[in-house]
């Protein structure tokens, strides 16, 4: 008798392939304030000058791009030609970080917008593609850099505008990431286990204050986690860590609160990579960090690095995302959020956790 196989549609957003994706290997660069922060001495390439030996901040948020991906790849002892299809983003005007980034890899590229999400959409469309059948091995890269973010949305460094404390520090930094089908396609084992995926919706409560992004995008992380948790008949405690990307501390408060209200209670173990990124207490970064870079170079140097020694067995990768553009602000339009999660499993063992 043929048995029937389980569909891979759990609930009314989320996925949880047959067989799990495998996060092969990663690499994280950033630059000179990151490296100064508490991860400093985990992530791979940290730069002396944010201008990574280019002409313009645009050109060196592409070669931050290019380092993260050449390193991955070396660690991973994969070719380029390795990787059946590229997946990457940033937060530029079309994408022009990534286009002249990843041109000098000659792969099929996926070029993505989701803004301080894109990590987590990459990887997400990524997982689909290889647990699809539709490849055995993909690579993914995202990027910020404060500079070029602050040229783009709000003002010249130069002119010295004063931040609120609300505000956020754009990460100048990338990370890459190696995913397979095959938990021993690298020099390694993999890192982690992809088990499940939530992506997200839009949501909008109308807010349009753009130094404030946390408070704008903790709704739509509020939104996913909450079907994430339904869709998959889990409870928070069934994670180490439920982990955002860049809400920072204002967008923390705000998230639990709305989570709260729904009875849902993740402030034992809620992490915020925009928050453990840097101290703001020393480095003057406000309410924390931000940008497509944020929540990858800390997936990359450290939640990573917390599965592979079985410290946490389970995580929640949340990373989210304000769509908004130069336009959209100056015409007065709100600031909607997104938010996608994935399941991160650890590959230790029980008897290896002992």
């Amino acid at each position: 008798m043929k048995t029937e196989e389980r569909s891979p549609i759990l609930g009314k957003q989320s996925v949880m392939p047959a067989k799990p994706v495998y996060l092969t290997e990663s690499a994280s660069v950033v630059g000179k304030k990151e490296g100064e922060g508490p991860l400093g001495n985990l992530f791979d390439v940290v730069g002396e000058d944010d201008l990574f030996g280019c002409k313009s901040w645009e050109d060196a948020e592409s070669c931050l791009q290019q380092e993260a991906l050449s390193c991955a790849l070396k660690k991973a002892e994969w070719k380029q030609e390795d990787v059946r299809f590229l997946f990457a983003g940033d937060l530029l005007g079309q994408e022009i970080a990534s286009s002249f980034g990843m041109e000098v890899f000659h792969r099929p590229l996926f070029g993505l917008y989701g803004a301080c999400s894109t990590c987590a959409l990459s990887l997400t469309l990524a997982s689909l593609i290889i647990a699809g059948g539709f490849a055995e091995r993909a690579a993914c890269v995202t990027s910020s850099h404060f500079a070029s973010a602050e040229k783009e949305f709000r003002f010249p460094l130069g002119y010295g505008n004063q931040r609120p404390l609300s505000a956020t520090w754009t990460v100048t930094g990338s990370g890459a990431f190696l995913l397979s089908s095959c938990e021993n396609a690298g020099r390694h084992r993999a890192r982690a286990a992809i088990t499940g995926l939530t992506p997200g919706k839009i949501v909008d409560f109308g807010l349009k204050d753009s130094m404030n992004m946390g408070a704008c995008m903790a709704p739509a992380a509020a939104d996913t986690i909450r079907q994430h948790l339904k869709d998959f008949g889990r409870r928070p405690e069934d994670y180490d860590k439920i982990i955002t990307g860049d809400l920072g501390s204002v967008g923390q408060t705000v998230l639990l609160d709305l989570l709260e209200r729904e009875g849902i209670d993740i402030s034992g173990n809620h992490m915020d990579c925009g928050i453990e990124i840097y101290d703001s207490r020393e480095q003057d970064t406000h309410a924390g960090g931000s940008g497509c870079g944020c929540s990858a170079v800390v997936l990359s140097a450290y939640i990573l690095k917390m599965l592979e020694e079985g410290v946490w067995k389970r995580v929640l990768f949340a990373p989210t995302g304000a769509l908004l553009s130069r336009t959209s602000f100056n015409e007065g339009q709100a600031v909607p959020g997104i938010s996608h999660c994935i399941v991160l499993e650890s590959m230790r063992t029980p008897e290896e956790g002992k």
